[in-house]
């Protein structure tokens, strides 16, 4: 990471506080997965509230959570993703971490009501993906939704999942990546500011699978939804006051074949025939 796109992020997520716009109503901050949701129409708030609710629920149901399970979600944002997986899936314990202590902050305030409900079993705090503020084997799933494009080193934070995952364990990961490692982040650049000056990274997918099996995790499986997620955003800032912007490439981006938007599982096992 440098350091210049290091305090372009800080002033985007904090000073201008990205959540709060239009494009990400609701206080989540991800593109969505759209499936279900009628595109012929005018979309409403509610509308876009649900596929960001919709993106978070794809990638926390093949963690398969049960009520003694203690969750991590890395990248948390405003917490309204850790605090819907309490609400909805019933772990134990949710803790959200995020690189910002703007963020960690908003996480705490915007979700105190649930926490409230839910005492001792929400938490946020700050740290970075690839040196997480967690104990050796004190989670047992691990989620991180439309965060990984953040991180400089996904070899980190594969290392840091395993390290704090307790085994056998679980992981899944959501975000846009490049398709293959032959698409030169150069293209993206030239469609896509964020690319351009540094607030993403065009990681490869593979990159990511490499790293988890380098690091013990196994049964990973990539799955592309982007057909559920490039069409309905870009149809719902079609509808806001950065219709006109660059952000519109991010559908021609994927209609090149230059991003694609991925879910990624995986497995940490005791021993190998073990199931997680």
């Amino acid at each position: 990471m440098t350091e210049n796109a290091a305090a372009r992020r800080s002033v985007m997520y904090g000073e201008k506080d990205l959540s709060s716009r239009s494009i990400f109503a609701g206080g989540f901050i991800n593109y969505g997965y759209w499936e279900g949701i009628p595109l012929d129409r005018e979309l409403s708030v509610d509308d876009r509230i649900a596929s960001q609710r919709a993106l978070y629920r794809n990638a926390l149901r093949p963690l398969e959570l049960r009520p003694e399970h203690r969750l991590l979600e890395v990248g948390c944002g405003r917490g309204r993703g850790s605090a819907l997986a309490l609400e909805e899936f019933g772990p134990a314990e949710v803790h959200g971490v995020d690189l910002l202590p703007v963020q960690v902050e908003r996480a705490g305030q915007d979700n105190a009501a649930v926490a409230a409900r839910f005492p001792g079993r929400l938490r946020y705090s700050q740290g970075s993906a690839s040196e997480l503020p967690l104990p050796a084997g004190s989670v047992d799933r691990i989620v991180s939704v439309e965060a990984i494009q953040h991180f400089p080193d996904l070899d980190g934070f594969a290392a840091e999942a395993a390290r704090v995952a307790r085994r056998p364990a679980r992981l899944a990961v959501t975000s846009y990546f490049a398709p293959d490692r032959d698409v030169e982040a150069g293209r993206l650049a030239e469609l896509l500011g964020s690319f351009a000056d540094g607030m993403d990274y065009a990681h490869p997918v593979a990159a990511l699978t490499d790293a988890l099996a380098a690091h013990g995790f196994t049964g990973i499986e990539v799955t592309d939804i982007g057909r559920h997620v490039w069409p309905g955003f870009d149809t719902w800032l079609g509808q806001t006051e950065f219709r006109r912007e660059w952000a519109r490439n991010w559908l021609v981006a994927w209609e090149r074949g230059l991003l694609g938007y991925y879910l990624i599982t995986a497995a940490l096992t005791e021993e190998e025939g073990a199931t997680a």
